[in-house]
């Protein structure tokens, strides 16, 4: 389940590049949080059931909106517009710093999940890394790289908000409220590589890949199911490579393992091999 989810959300980056060759980023957004909306609509009552789901978005209403923008909506928009500009390998290595953000804003802002320590080392080297990236880019595409960002950013505040203001609210829920973008329909019927790439975001991309990965959060783990972060880039390199010619020097590489390694320390991924080598000696104790 885990590589299905990373291949699903590595293969986004690919179709969001495909789509905005023909469409706004508003446009794709609409496409995209209207199909996953439809099929969310349709598949949450069953799981959930429907007086439960529509409780539950009437006693949260305020909240499931402004997360949804901040979350969902926005973000969704500023990588996007961010790969008008810059290649979608390269989007997919900045998005990766998502933990890296999150970190650094509940530092600021959420006292409860504050992190110390080695993990603010990780916090350190992970920001060296997207300084790294931005920094490499030739000038037309910095603004492009920054988009992209300052969607790890929204991704950052909207999943520490969930986790303060919609605690009790079930995730599988809180995607109804997934749909909120503004329309810029182009005047021409797009081409059907353009189409196939919003229903792909649409359906597969984003509304069964939450289905998924909430569904790895409930059988494996939380820990286990954040795993994908470090899947998701190589994937997404990958497809660039192969179906989009994209190719990558060496400030993409060095700026991925930065990224990836400051996420390691900082959200204490690093304790993974330590707490299987516990597991094989037949020690239970979770590390401290």
């Amino acid at each position: 389940m885990l590589l299905g989810l990373a291949a699903l959300w590595g293969a986004s980056f690919l179709f969001i590049k495909v789509a905005v060759r023909e469409l706004s980023p508003a446009t794709l957004i609409v496409g995209r949080l209207g199909l996953a909306a439809i099929t969310l609509g349709l598949l949450v009552p069953f799981v959930v059931g429907s007086r439960e789901t529509a409780r539950q978005l009437r006693a949260n209403a305020g909240w499931l909106i402004v997360v949804a923008l901040i979350n969902t909506a926005i973000p969704f928009w500023l990588l996007s517009w961010g790969e008008t500009r810059i290649d979608s390998g390269l989007a997919s290595i900045i998005q990766a710093s998502v933990p890296i953000f999150n970190a650094v804003i509940a530092f600021v802002a959420f006292r409860e999940v504050r992190v110390t320590g080695v993990r603010l080392l990780g916090v350190a080297v992970g920001f060296v890394g997207v300084a790294l990236l931005v920094g490499a880019q030739p000038q037309g595409k910095v603004l492009g790289a920054l988009a992209v960002v300052g969607m790890a950013f929204c991704y950052g505040v909207g999943g520490l908000m969930t986790g303060r203001y919609l605690k009790p609210v079930r995730p599988i829920v809180a995607l109804v409220a997934l749909p909120v973008g503004v329309a810029e329909a182009p005047g021409h019927m797009p081409g059907w590589k353009t189409i196939g790439s919003v229903i792909a975001l649409g359906i597969p991309g984003t509304a069964l890949a939450y289905l998924l990965f909430f569904g790895l959060i409930t059988g494996a783990g939380a820990a286990y199911a954040s795993l994908v972060t470090y899947l998701i880039p190589p994937i997404a390199l990958a497809y660039g490579a192969i179906f989009l010619g994209e190719r990558f020097g060496a400030s993409a590489f060095g700026g991925l393992a930065l990224i990836l390694g400051g996420v390691a320390l900082g959200t204490g991924g690093v304790r993974f091999a330590r707490l299987r080598r516990a597991r094989f000696m037949g020690e239970t104790r979770f590390p401290p």
